[in-house]
């Protein structure tokens, strides 16, 4: 069976890249794209990267018949989201890549993000979703909020480690490297190739990072207690790639046995002998995400990197496992293509 999709946001990084994805689903069928600052344009003059594709012409989302669509993607703007998926039918299946209904309370999403939240009832029935922890949840749900890729990344390092209690609740840092894509498509003047090559710098420093009401929801839920992490991250100039440097108390050994238990069925997860690490090279383009473990000198106090593709793992592909498992479809499809390399 072929399932109708439309993508809403369909000019943005994500849009694309959920557009080279679903290209080579066996199982869906881009029937609406939905840009309205480029409504009217083939997509092939906005990413000429996808002019082999036979895709149909960029409309407003107004335009779109939503009676033929079976799944809708909203790669829309923070606050844009809420307000467009409020109007969108009671019955259609949504995975949004926003963050407007990733923190279940309201009053949350106001302090993190400065906007009061304009589609509380859609939050109620809104599902996590980070898919290797909420598979069961997502199966059965109408509307996904897709993670941050930062919050991925970090979870995925963590969150084995934190159910399981192998490490120190209370010493956890959190050093992480982000790709500029990371920052969305817009013109910004520090995202300006002059202003950001040949360097990297920290940004949100001192707590400030929106990703961290994510990692205060969930970490805070899966220990029954709060737990806070020390989080910066940086800026490098690279289009691609999350790297995730993490700092624990606690036996290594330990550490990768319970990520062995925890990941040894996934898919998406790869974690390399103990001792080796990561890199963002070796996931690029893919739905893969891979950590390493490593024993730090002082006794005690162990190391776990985690990599991914911010726009795949920590984005559109994660879109794409999470639509799959909501329309009843193998959750790989679509989604076991090989790194770039190199």
């Amino acid at each position: 069976m072929t399932h109708n999709i439309a993508i809403l946001g369909a000019s943005g990084y994500t849009g694309a890249e959920l557009i080279r994805l679903i290209a080579n689903h066996p199982n869906m069928q881009i029937k609406a794209l939905a840009a309205n600052s480029k409504a009217g344009q083939q997509m092939a003059d906005v990413f000429p990267h996808l002019r082999h594709l036979d895709l149909p012409a960029l409309v407003t989302i107004e335009e779109i018949d939503f009676a033929d669509i079976d799944l809708c993607f909203c790669a829309l703007p923070h606050k844009t989201s809420q307000e467009v998926i409020a109007g969108l039918p009671k019955d259609l299946k949504i995975v949004d890549l926003s963050a407007d209904f990733r923190l279940r309370d309201p009053e949350a999403y106001t302090k993190w993000y400065g906007n009061k939240h304009a589609a509380v009832e859609q939050q109620k029935e809104a599902v996590y979703g980070l898919t290797e922890f909420y598979r069961s949840e997502i199966k059965q749900a109408r509307l996904v909020a897709g993670t941050g890729c930062n919050a991925a990344t970090g979870q995925f390092a963590l969150r084995p480690l934190i159910e399981k209690a192998v490490i120190d609740l209370d010493d956890i840092i959190l050093d992480l490297k982000c790709a500029v894509s990371g920052a969305g498509r817009s013109l910004k003047e520090n995202l300006l190739h002059a202003e950001l090559s040949e360097g990297y710098h920290p940004y949100s420093v001192g707590g400030t990072h929106r990703h961290l009401g994510e990692f205060d929801q969930e970490f805070s839920a899966i220990a029954g207690r709060p737990v806070k992490v020390q989080f910066t991250p940086h800026l490098i100039p690279a289009n691609r790639g999350i790297l995730a440097t993490v700092y624990v108390k606690g036996d290594a050994q330990i550490i990768h046995d319970t990520f062995q238990t925890a990941y040894e069925a996934e898919p998406f997860i790869e974690l390399l002998p103990l001792g080796e690490t990561p890199s963002t090279r070796h996931i690029r383009g893919s739905n893969f995400c891979h950590i390493g473990v490593v024993a730090d000198r002082i006794e005690g106090r162990t190391i776990v990197v985690a990599a991914l593709d911010n726009l795949t793992k920590g984005s559109s592909g994660q879109a794409l496992q999470n639509a799959n498992l909501m329309l009843g479809l193998d959750e790989t499809e679509g989604l076991m293509m090989a790194p770039l390399f190199p």
